[in-house]
Parts: structure tokens; C-alpha cells; sequence
């Protein structure tokens, strides 16, 4: 009886170690999984793809982290006063700590976004250039975000080791994946958010992103840029 016993105690140790295995994922997967929504969200709030991405990955563990697999979190945000979804108990920097609880990965992303974006402590980021994601690994802990004092290394080595940067490229137009996704070789797509205005009934709306008329100049970062159709020559011969 006691073999039998020992036997099956085994037996459940092996079955949960490889069910727990399986059910792990990489951290390629988790980008293969969210790196369209990061860029969708960059274009629609000025938060950086890479940025996003390396935040998700760090927060979550690459999607293993309990409170990712029961709540849906993907970025460690707590409940803060003005939270009245729902939420769960989960021991961070104190125990028993209330984090935010969504219904499903894309509302994680989308309330990421605008909570950096409408969060006066954040305002300061977005008159980075998206593309220094190093300013904004920084500018993340000078704000406050995170209380690990290698948060900011932390992020940047995770961008550079899976090479992030590429998806805030790709949101801006300098870039292509053969995704059929609208980012692709589309070099208007990018416009950075603009602040939240107040609605008729009081509630907050996106501005829409800015149109730019073909063939005239525009700045972006105060820098000197045009938009042209894609397959447009971009040097002339002088004959």
C-alpha cells in the first residue's frame, strides 16, 4: 500500500512538473503574441512599442507571472483611488496589494497606455523622442513607475537582447513585416497622440491623429520631415 501510495505521489509530481512546463511560454512567443497590439497602441497614444513590449515582458514574466495569468495584468498597475473595475489581491512591494483586473490582454495594453497618458507624473515623456527608449526607460523610474532601482537597465536590456526597437520603428513608418498589418510600409501611420479633450458629456475623447498633406513639410520632434507615397523616389537624378 505504501509503494502504490509513493508510487502515485510521483507520479502527480512528474504530471504537474510537465503540465507546468507546458504551459509556459518564451519570451519570443509572448512578443510574437503582442507586438502588433504594441504598435497599435503606439500609434494611438505615443507610448513606444519597444517600451511597451519590455515593460509587458518584465512585468509579466514573459507571460508566466500569476498575476498576468489571473487578472490579466500585464504591467503591474495597481489600483490607485480612481480604479472602480475589478481587482485582486497580490503581495508586491507590501502584502495583500490591490491590482487592477481586466477581461482580457488588449484592455491591460490599452489602460497601460492611457494611464501613462493621462497621468500628469508621466506628461514629461511623451516630449521624448519615441525612438530613445534608453530616455524612456529612465524617464519611466524618475517617475515613479517601478521601485527596483535597475528598472531602467532592466528594460533596456530586454529591447536590445530581443531587438524592441524595430516595432517603434515599424509604428513610425521605417520599417516593414509581412503581416498585412496596417503598419506595413506605411510611412504616415505614426502620429503621436494628442492629450485627451473634454467631451459634451463631460467624459474624456482622443483628438484624431494629425493628417499630413503629400509632398510639403511638417515637423515631427522639431525635426524637418515630409510625407510622400510609398514607392516614391526619394533622390532625383540631377539629368
Amino acid at each position: 500500500m505504501q509503494v502504490k501510495s509513493y508510487c502515485l505521489a510521483i507520479c502527480l509530481l512528474i504530471g504537474g512538473a510537465i503540465q507546468s512546463f507546458a504551459q509556459n511560454i518564451s519570451t519570443q512567443q509572448y512578443i510574437d503574441t503582442y507586438k502588433l497590439v504594441a504598435m497599435e497602441e503606439m500609434r494611438r497614444s505615443g507610448v513606444p512599442a519597444s517600451i511597451k513590449l519590455a515593460q509587458g515582458i518584465l512585468e509579466t514574466q514573459s507571460g508566466n507571472g500569476w498575476l498576468c495569468l489571473n487578472s490579466n495584468n500585464h504591467f503591474g498597475i495597481k489600483c490607485k483611488n480612481n480604479w472602480t473595475g475589478p481587482s485582486v489581491s497580490y503581495d508586491d512591494d507590501a502584502k495583500g496589494e490591490c491590482f487592477r483586473k481586466y477581461g482580457s490582454p488588449h484592455e491591460s495594453w490599452k489602460d497601460h497606455s492611457d494611464f501613462l497618458r493621462n497621468n500628469p507624473r508621466y506628461k514629461f515623456l511623451f516630449d521624448l523622442n519615441p525612438n530613445d527608449y534608453k530616455a524612456w526607460a529612465y524617464g519611466l523610474k524618475t517617475a515613479g513607475y517601478a521601485t527596483s532601482r535597475t528598472y531602467p537597465q532592466q528594460l533596456i536590456q530586454i529591447i536590445e537582447t530581443y531587438g524592441l526597437q524595430q516595432f517603434t520603428d515599424i509604428a513610425m513608418g521605417k520599417g516593414e513585416i509581412n503581416t498585412g498589418s496596417v503598419f506595413a510600409g506605411d510611412p504616415g501611420a505614426y502620429a503621436p497622440a494628442q492629450q485627451a479633450q473634454p467631451s459634451a458629456r463631460g467624459g474624456r475623447r482622443s483628438a484624431a491623429a494629425k493628417k499630413y498633406p503629400e509632398n510639403s513639410e511638417f515637423r515631427i520632434n522639431n525635426r524637418k520631415a515630409i510625407f510622400v507615397k510609398k514607392g516614391t523616389a526619394l533622390i532625383q537624378g540631377s539629368g
